[in-house]
């Protein structure tokens, strides 16, 4: 039952009523104040003011401020004057409750009609920043082929200077060539009439002169012929472009090195699982669409778990997981969160799962199948079951045998099991 608070203290001037509300000593909770152009209440409770004022006022311009012990109230006048009293007089209980009434039909229409300019605004603002965005992306594609196709104008200039160059140095040994065959010929033709004027000794009974070429040589109609026959060059090689095409592969290692069966499996088995949404849980039927994706849902997670907000993120992926019950992912994450919150025996359950839903082993979840062996040895470490945990550690190497730290953590679970030490 309310406790209506009757004293208070105004004061006005011609554009302003000025309004001092004592609050009560020892108040349970915070004031909430209500207020429209006629209309004033504030509720502290258990205690309530209501006026009904006596003239029309600005309630986007009025002001209220707690100080000291008191609410004090700043309302401006729609229309310049003095008022008779602050509360309107001789107002029966149907009229009241109209004016009540009648001020919460507004309040709510305005609050509505703020909530549909704020949505508009909301969306102006999406459209602007999309077109900002595509413009952006777009001036960035124009950037990036502009600059492809000032590299692909400077290949093909340093192309064709190579050519012309490559054409100049054939001229050039061509010419070269031509020189020193024109000085042979005529080095020849010397010899020739050098060995045609040298005189010879006759041999007795004889007067008749003959020359002898020289051993060895040709004659000169053979040396002529060899020597002007034009040498036969074969022409430039054509430029061309070898293509080699890869076999397209999703997975890390080559084809040769790899296990076809196995990844096939392991593909088609993501795809399976990134089709199942189970749609048909009617509690789920309110949710927004982006919170019905558990991939969004695993995204959201994962950013609570950075803030440290582990509960959070146990909520998410398990909402994930209600959606789409074939994702690895979601359990292993889930499994980290439960390890920080102690929960050991879930992170174990979740970890197992995990693994199970990791097969067969490929490349592609190496990663995966070593952090679930490590978490799941983790946590089996933790509730002293250190030879469990010995196992999943030694899995763990057996899958990355390069990797120290699980070398370590392994080394120090043999050294409990022995007996030679006492810290994890």
């Amino acid at each position: 039952m309310p406790v209506w608070l009757r004293e208070y203290r105004w004061s006005q001037s011609a554009a302003a009523v000025f309004l001092s509300l004592p609050l009560p000593p020892r108040r349970a909770s915070a004031a909430s104040i209500f207020c429209t152009e006629q209309y004033l209440k504030v509720s502290i409770p258990p205690f309530l003011f209501e006026a009904v004022l006596y003239a029309p006022i600005d309630d986007t311009s009025s002001t209220a401020k707690i100080e000291n012990g008191n609410i004090f109230f700043t309302l401006y006048k729609k229309e310049m004057g003095m008022w008779d009293s602050l509360m309107m007089e001789n107002a029966n209980k149907e009229k009241l409750q109209y004016l009540r009434e009648n001020a919460v039909l507004k309040a709510q229409e305005k609050a509505k009609e703020e909530a549909e300019a704020k949505k508009v605004t909301k969306q102006e603002h999406d459209k602007y920043a999309l077109e900002a965005t595509m413009k952006l992306e777009e001036a960035e594609r124009k950037r990036i082929e502009n600059l492809k196709e000032q590299e692909r104008q400077k290949v093909t200039r340093e192309l064709e200077l190579w050519k012309n160059e490559q054409t100049y140095m054939e001229g050039q040994k061509r010419i070269q060539r031509e020189e020193k065959l024109h000085q042979e010929v005529e080095q020849l033709k010397e010899n020739k009439k050098e060995k045609i004027t040298k005189p010879t000794i006759p041999n007795e009974g004889t007067s008749k002169i003959t020359v002898k070429p020289t051993k060895g040589c040709p004659s000169s109609n053979s040396m002529f012929s060899e020597n002007l026959k034009e040498e036969q060059l074969p022409a430039p090689r054509s430029a061309g472009t070898i293509k080699i095409n890869f076999t397209s592969r999703v997975f890390p290692t080559a084809l040769r090195e790899s296990r076809v069966a196995e990844e096939e499996e392991w593909l088609n088995k993501q795809a399976e699982a990134r089709r199942t949404i189970n749609d048909d849980l009617a509690e789920l039927k309110d949710l927004k669409e982006e919170e019905k994706n558990p991939d969004w849902l695993k995204d959201k997670g994962n950013k609570m778990f950075a803030t440290g907000n582990y509960l959070a993120a146990v909520n998410a992926y398990n909402l994930a997981v209600r959606l789409n019950n074939k994702l690895p992912v979601l359990y292993l994450n889930r499994a980290a969160c439960h390890l920080k919150l102690r929960n050991l025996h879930k992170a174990i359950e979740d970890s197992s799962k995990a693994l199970e839903l990791l097969t067969p082993p490929v490349p592609d979840n190496k990663n995966a199948r070593i952090k679930a062996h490590v978490r799941r040895g983790t946590a089996f470490c933790q509730l002293e079951l250190y030879a469990e945990g010995l196992q999943d550690y030694e899995a763990a190497l057996k899958i990355d045998p390069k990797n120290s730290t699980i070398e370590k953590d392994a080394e120090k679970i043999r050294r409990i099991i022995q007996g030679t030490s006492q810290d994890l």
